[in-house]
């Protein structure tokens, strides 16, 4: 079975402030999710804006080179390869799968006003769609929601 390849096009807001809220409902449905960074040096201020997402959440992860990282619902990484070998990724700061295998979703997110970023997402677009995966691609409306824009 090929993996489901998402797509979160970004425009309001920058990643570090959508992540948290996808991540908490990857953990609400007792999911394992890994996010893999185009920027291994920007892990740290992501992991501690995770933490300090909401005061009534606790999005609980660690970064890929602490310990027990593996017993981690959520690792944060630099490489495809995450210690906890979640099959649910999101890709950032221009990462991308080196491979769909092993995984049931891939999730790009990347920034709608970054050109480079917008070429490289549909760089992926075409790779995948010739993989055969699953596409979907999402966009958020007015009130912050997301949409499937295919379905629209």
């Amino acid at each position: 079975m090929t993996a489901e390849v998402w797509f979160y096009h970004l425009d309001a807001k920058p990643v570090e402030q959508e992540l948290p809220g996808l991540l908490q409902r990857g953990l609400d449905r007792n999911i394992r999710m890994a996010v893999v960074s185009g920027q291994a040096a920007g892990l740290a201020d992501l992991s501690h804006r995770i933490w300090a997402h909401a005061e009534t959440a606790f999005i609980a992860h660690a970064l890929s080179d602490e310990p027990f990282a593996c017993q981690q619902p959520i690792c944060l990484c630099a490489e495809d390869t995450p210690p906890n070998a979640a099959p649910f990724r999101f890709y950032i700061e221009g990462a991308a799968p080196l491979s769909l295998e092993g995984l049931t979703r891939a999730s790009i997110l990347f920034n709608g006003s970054d050109e480079s970023a917008v070429l490289a997402a549909r760089e992926l677009w075409k790779r995948f769609k010739a993989e055969e995966a699953v596409i979907r691609y999402w966009k958020q409306d007015e009130q912050g929601r997301w949409k499937d824009q295919a379905a629209v």
